[in-house]
């Protein structure tokens, strides 16, 4: 399972460089289509918007597995890595959901807490890569890790893998609303100022 884990931590890396980059500055970097629904949810980005984000999501997600296919041919689609599909570990489909939905609480609590405080606004893509790394070691052997329905379907898709399909698509979602309700409830909807994961910049 150690190459699994390690192509997890490596692509948990990537996606917070890309938050800093000038294409996540600009795009606010969702990578997650929960993340967005629940800034729309927030007032934050328009359905239109959404539904552009999440096909975005969901394209590039299947060309990154097609991608790493080309590269790494055999070794991507065999044991252990077998497209790095997302399973429930051995406690089943019920711990799996219930973990998923903690960890997306968690999560979206962490990324409302710091965009919307000023002084801790530019570490938000550090607190979200400490937490996903965490993650990976700790929560994995519970759900396999997801929180992210563009990735698993990325990947469950040519690996032909649809087991616990719903889990994946469904918990990350309830997990990320619930924690924007909360914040909503104790804060206001005012203080939820933007929808970038990272906003103090130049870019619209």
């Amino acid at each position: 399972m150690a190459s699994l884990y390690e192509i997890r931590s490596e692509c948990s890396a990537a996606c917070g460089g890309v938050l800093y980059s000038r294409w996540g500055k600009q795009s606010g970097a969702h990578f997650n289509p929960t993340v967005t629904l629940t800034f729309v949810r927030l007032g934050k980005v328009a359905s239109w918007d959404a539904l552009f984000y999440v096909l975005a999501q969901l394209i590039g997600g299947i060309i990154g597995v097609l991608l790493a296919s080309a590269v790494l041919g055999a070794a991507l689609a065999q044991p252990p890595v077998h497209y790095v599909v997302t399973l429930p570990g051995m406690g089943g489909v019920g711990v799996a959901f219930t973990a998923e939905v903690a960890i997306t609480f968690l999560l979206m609590s962490v990324i409302l807490g710091a965009t919307n405080t000023p002084r801790l606004a530019r570490y938000t893509g550090l607190f979200a890569g400490a937490l996903v790394a965490t993650y990976i070691t700790v929560e994995a052997p519970l759900s396999g890790m997801n929180m992210n329905p563009a990735r698993t379907f990325a990947s469950a898709a040519p690996a032909q893998a649809w087991m616990a399909l719903w889990v994946y698509f469904s918990a990350p979602l309830v997990g990320m609303l619930c924690a924007a309700e909360i914040y909503v409830r104790r804060y206001g909807l005012h203080q939820v100022l933007c929808a970038k994961l990272h906003h103090q910049n130049t870019r619209r």
